[in-house]
């Protein structure tokens, strides 16, 4: 008896293995042709599928079948065909037709708008190709719901034989309590050249999942693709947010300079040579603030160039030159040698008015004419979208405060031989590490406003241009707030004069380095998000 059992299985799985196909895939003309119903489960879960019928979705009125198969293989892998109850024969075109109706009681809403909420998908085959189609979607604010009730097939034969099977879900139905649902079908059918052996072929491109299930890029659903729309959207106050990254650009380049030009003739042997380079080579680089400053002024569509050109001219210099004049009235109250005279003031205004104004000038031209086009990646929406409600640590002001920690933990070591340096008797040399730390910072600085921006964005709100800024400039509050630490710490300074001076300058210090690394993080940040909207496919 148990050898006969066991012949009875090893018949039954030989059965079912000879029954491995529908049939030999070929068909006459209007020969029958089954459209199986697979699963359904989340689009996100690869293995969490259930059967179709599951959700409360209604069959043909069609009954029976010539033919059913399940091999071994499919029943372990979770398969549960059903028969869809569609009537399909082949070459045999279809209108829309209703195949049947769902009673929406509130039980079968509620099932549906879960299946939604939770991006369900189900599969299909037709001669063992398999088709996929997404159950519904919901509105931009999360709050109404809609079913796809009109499955429009396009199925392509070969002599024969079926090569290729298409699903465009339509007819979107909002899901209202006590309704009535009419689910309908059609069918066309289309001449392939694609031969019968390479029919899968299709299914082996990575980018098939991507664009062709359901027809629609279901990564669009959510997320950083969401917001293509607006992502190029002018930032708010396009004229100050221009100038600062005009300026934070041009205190980068002299930064640079200036310290290939301290590795290279030892500056500090020189009196005052470091501070008289420092200005020099800000002046002659006002280019490269009016370039960056009024391209981006220009993309952005603001029309009032002249004065954000002098806004970004003087930004920098009204900054140090009102701090230097504020703090010279108590130098010269105390009597002390800090004092400015009056001559050097005015020579500094000459510099300000006849050399950087016009190099400003020149530089703004040249941006607004080779760069100043927008030439973004997507078309920005004519209405901005809502942006959704997120959780308090992806808010803008949360990522702005926690960006700059990283940035200023790279330059942690390097700050204090700095304020050494210049509050201190000591003499600054190691210009090589200090160009060494100041890679690191630049680095440093872009991957951190890279994350906040990508976590940003991802949460649907795409006001990205300051909070990359401000991440990134933050890094100024923490230098400022080391200041403290090391005037009370690593210091025995007092008095008025010494302590405005001290805290005026870092100020003005800190604020500087704050512009320069915002400008530097919005600048790698806005190559990062061109590069990702450029390459994503947007329907």
């Amino acid at each position: 008896m148990v050898l006969a059992g066991f012949l009875w299985c090893v018949a039954a799985l030989l059965v079912l293995q000879g029954r491995a196909d529908e049939h030999d895939h070929t068909y006459q003309d209007k020969e029958e042709v089954v459209l199986w119903m697979n699963t359904v489960g989340p689009y996100h879960n690869r293995q969490e599928t259930y059967k179709y019928f599951s959700l409360p979705f209604c069959g043909g009125s069609k009954k029976s079948i010539d033919h059913y198969h399940e091999t071994l293989g499919e029943a372990l892998q979770g398969v549960e065909l059903e028969f869809s109850g569609l009537d399909i024969k082949f070459k045999d075109d279809v209108m829309q037709t209703t195949y049947c109706e769902i009673d929406l009681d509130k039980q079968t809403r509620d099932a549906f708008v879960y299946a939604i909420k939770n991006h369900y998908w189900y599969q299909m085959y037709i001669d063992d190709l398999p088709i996929w189609g997404i159950v519904g979607e919901a509105d931009e604010n999360g709050e109404d719901f809609y079913l796809w009730t009109y499955k429009k097939l396009e199925i392509g034969y070969n002599g024969n034989r079926i090569v290729d099977v298409n699903l465009t879900s339509e007819g979107k139905v909002k899901l209202v309590p006590n309704t009535k649902i009419q689910m309908s079908y059609s069918v066309k059918w289309k001449k392939s050249d694609v031969k019968f052996e390479d029919r899968f072929d299709k299914y082996l491109d990575p980018s098939f999942f991507q664009h062709r299930v359901c027809d629609r890029d279901l990564g669009d659903e959510y997320g950083w693709k969401q917001v293509h729309g607006d992502v190029f959207r002018p930032s708010s106050h396009p004229l100050i947010f221009s100038s600062l990254i005009g300026s934070g650009c041009q205190i980068f380049a002299v930064s640079f300079i200036v310290i290939i030009v301290a590795m290279l003739e030892d500056l500090y042997t020189e009196r005052g040579s470091m501070l008289s380079t420092a200005i020099f080579v800000y002046a002659a680089t006002s280019p490269v603030n009016g370039y960056f400053g009024g391209s981006l002024y220009a993309r952005q569509g603001g029309r009032r160039w002249i004065k954000q050109m002098f806004i970004g001219a003087f930004l920098i210099p009204a900054m140090v030159c009102g701090t230097a004049f504020f703090i010279n009235f108590i130098a010269i109250y105390y009597h002390a040698s800090r004092a400015i005279p009056f001559g050097t003031m005015v020579a500094v205004c000459c510099i300000c008015f006849f050399v950087i104004l016009p190099l400003n000038l020149v530089g703004t031209i040249l941006g607004r004419n080779l760069s100043g086009q927008p030439n973004f990646p997507c078309r920005v929406n004519a209405v901005p979208r809502p942006i959704p409600e997120k959780k308090w640590f992806m808010e803008p002001a949360v990522i702005v405060c926690l960006g700059g920690i990283l940035p200023f933990g790279s330059i942690f070591i390097e700050m204090y031989f700095i304020f050494t340096s210049f509050w201190a008797y000591k003499i600054y040399y190691v210009y090589g590490f200090m160009m060494l730390v100041l890679v690191i910072l630049c680095i440093v600085t872009v991957c951190v406003t890279i994350v906040c921006t990508y976590f940003l964005l991802n949460a649907e709100d795409y006001r990205w241009q300051w909070t990359s800024f401000l991440s990134a400039a933050s890094t100024a509050i923490y230098v400022y707030m080391y200041s403290f630490y090391y005037y009370f710490f690593k210091t025995k300074m007092y008095g008025l004069f010494q302590t405005s001076f001290y805290f005026g300058y870092m100020a003005v210090f800190s604020t500087a380095l704050g512009i320069m690394c915002g400008a530097i993080g919005y600048m790698g940040t806005s190559a990062f998000v061109r590069k990702i909207y450029t390459n994503v496919k947007i329907d």
